[in-house]
């Protein structure tokens, strides 16, 4: 039996020139793959709670947790099943989007705007979530 599904939140987080903040996951789910800064809701946290403190623990960066643009459900260890609430974020008044540091399970951190997002190794299905809720526009190509 696989239990309950594991909530999780994401964050996707734009800066003033409409760049994407993505991090390079160290760990599995999504090993060497960018994504937007996520994961687990921790016991007694709200979603924004958790949301602002996993991109302070990934990039290094304080950001205000604005609406939620989305919702996913993503395969975890054992039959799990993340359960991720994505949320629109941005960058606290007085933080430099220059100052993204890499920590925690992320290797790398970087602002990609949407054609660099797009040539990018993604984790499954970010293009296809982030057009369907309207962050990206969606793509033409086929």
């Amino acid at each position: 039996m696989a239990g309950p599904p594991v909530p999780c939140v994401g964050a996707v987080v734009t800066d003033g020139a409409g760049r994407f903040l993505l991090v390079l996951r160290g760990r599995e789910p999504a090993r060497g793959l960018w994504s937007i800064p996520g994961g687990k809701v921790e016991p007694g946290e709200s979603d924004a709670e958790a949301t602002a403190r996993e991109v302070l623990e990934e990039t290094g960066l304080v950001v205000e947790v604005l609406d939620l643009v989305g919702y996913v459900e993503r395969p975890a260890p054992g039959g799990a099943t993340y359960a991720i609430n994505d949320y629109r974020c941005r960058l606290a008044p007085g933080t430099d989007p220059a100052s993204a540091r890499a920590g925690d399970d992320a290797d790398d951190v970087g602002w990609f705007d949407e054609a660099a997002l797009r040539s990018l190794p993604t984790s499954p299905g970010l293009v296809d979530a982030l057009e369907e809720w309207g962050v990206l526009r969606r793509s033409t190509a086929g």
